[in-house]
């Protein structure tokens, strides 16, 4: 659809409370229009996995579009009485008037990298803080789940089932948009497909066949209204007694070659193999098998391992939640300010060193090798730097800091790019499809023992010599 007729909702009053007391802090005390710098970054890749998919970014988008304090968001703030009337007067002309950069969606990103960056003015930049982690963790949560789940299935379709299980409806609708981005082929949520070209399919519930006096009614009045998308339910009752028998006298009826059937609990490998064995025997080949009832990357892969003959999956409640690591663990660090023009890094120290943060305004690379066109490595550098690809750049392990790499024949490409300008939208989002084929070509660029399950290959993300003398500077002050 459109731009005009997608889901815009007014968001603006969608911050932690404490947002709007900063807010006014900064006003009051003469900080209001100090151009900061915040960075968006995650610390752990969930499931143990060797990367995450970046997604939201459009919805982050539509949301800087439309900020605006309405007289009655004004009037409650009011009410609070915690806030100066001069700072609640400034509100009625608020708008996002700051940068916004950020990787495209789709983009596989690393933990500690920069994957948004904000510059605007104080109250503006922390203003958006809370939309725009709540949006990227979701998605990005979302879409890398879906990911493990559709890399286990090794090519068979995986369809997203997770709706009546989402939490809340947003949830399912931008799950489901997180799902397609990640890999899966189809969603059952309708808006989805409405709303973000999300392609949206389904068949029958148990119901369906319980609502008829026979199953075999049951799936010879489905046949006859869909000849030509027909999926039966076959595990109401029996599904080897009397769900497949009376699917294949149902399709044979119909004349229909080409129909499907569902699995939805039971042993799906033991179920699936004699699924195969009679819908061959009854001159059925090309009937396809799809299984669902609580699947994940883990059982799925297992099916597969063990020779289920499964042509398809939907996935439902261990996707649309990413069970098995419900949090993306987002974060929104400032890292510099502008003071008389001049940018001031800034820092984060905590005991805990992975909560350290990188300071000043970052730029990343990318780097590629050229021999094999595959990702190895990210550079995180000072925004003004200059990178001669010329020469060889050395890039040190992030966890063994003893172990480098030097390359020689590489390009870098940059990760973020610009999306608001003077708060003016510079980017245009593509479609969901067009993200999603984008996702899958930066997939491809990176190696199969950084996409392993269990103990993947730690990706490279460094710091440039320039960026990592003023950290080491501001830690030592």
């Amino acid at each position: 659809m459109n731009e005009a007729s997608r889901w815009n909702e007014n968001y603006t009053m969608l911050f932690d409370f404490y947002e709007m007391t900063m807010g006014n802090g900064y006003f009051k005390c003469g900080k209001k229009d100090t151009v900061s710098y915040f960075d968006v970054f995650f610390r752990d890749i969930p499931d143990g996995g060797g990367f995450a998919i970046a997604a939201g970014l459009e919805q982050i988008i539509d949301y800087i579009k439309n900020l605006k304090f309405t007289d009655e968001d004004i009037a409650y703030l009011k009410e609070k009485n915690c806030f100066s009337d001069e700072f609640l007067d400034s509100l009625k002309g608020f708008r996002f008037s700051g940068d916004i950069w950020a990787v495209p969606e789709g983009t596989p990103v690393f933990p500690h990298e920069p994957i948004m960056t904000v510059r605007a003015p104080a109250i503006e930049a922390q203003f958006v803080e809370t939309f725009i982690l709540l949006t990227i963790n979701h998605q990005s949560l979302i879409a890398t789940k879906t990911n493990r789940i559709v890399r286990a299935a090794n090519g068979r379709p995986v369809s997203e089932f997770g709706s009546r299980r989402a939490q809340g409806a947003s949830a399912a609708i931008l799950g489901a948009r997180a799902a397609y981005i990640g890999g899966c082929s189809s969603t059952a949520c309708t808006i989805a497909d409405e709303l973000y070209g999300v392609p949206a399919g389904g068949t029958m519930a148990h119901s369906w066949v319980q609502m008829f006096d026979s199953e075999l009614e049951a799936f010879d009045i489905y046949c006859s209204i869909y000849p030509n998308s027909s999926t039966l339910l076959v595990d109401t009752y029996n599904a080897l007694k009397s769900g497949i028998p009376n699917a294949i006298k149902a399709f044979k009826k119909h004349n229909i070659t080409n129909g499907a059937i569902r699995i939805d609990s039971g042993d799906i490998t033991y179920l699936s193999k004699k699924a195969r064995k009679m819908l061959d025997e009854a001159g059925l080949p090309n009937c396809k098998i799809v299984a669902s009832n609580s699947l994940d990357e883990y059982i799925i892969r297992d099916l597969i391992q063990q020779g289920a003959a499964v042509d398809a999956f939907g996935v439902g409640e261990r996707l649309i939640t990413s069970k098995s690591t419900p949090v993306f663990g987002g974060v929104y660090k400032l890292v510099a300010v502008e003071k008389d023009g001049e940018i001031i890094p800034k820092i984060k120290i905590s005991e805990n060193a992975e909560k350290i943060t990188n300071p000043h305004f970052k730029k990343v690379y990318r780097i590629v090798e050229k021999e094999s066109g595959k990702a190895s490595a990210d550079l995180i550098c000072v925004h003004d730097e200059v990178i001669d690809t010329t020469k060889p750049l050395t890039i040190f392990d992030p966890v063994y800091t003893w172990k480098k790499k030097t390359y020689t024949n590489y390009e870098l490409i940059p990760l973020l790019v610009p999306i608001f300008k003077n708060g003016k939208c510079v980017y245009t989002s593509p479609s969901t499809a067009q993200i999603r084929d984008y996702c899958k070509k930066q997939l491809d660029m990176q190696w199969d023992e950084v996409k392993r399950f269990e103990n993947p290959h730690t990706y490279y993300v460094d710091l440039s010599k320039k960026l990592w003398d003023i950290k080491q500077e501001l830690l030592r002050s």
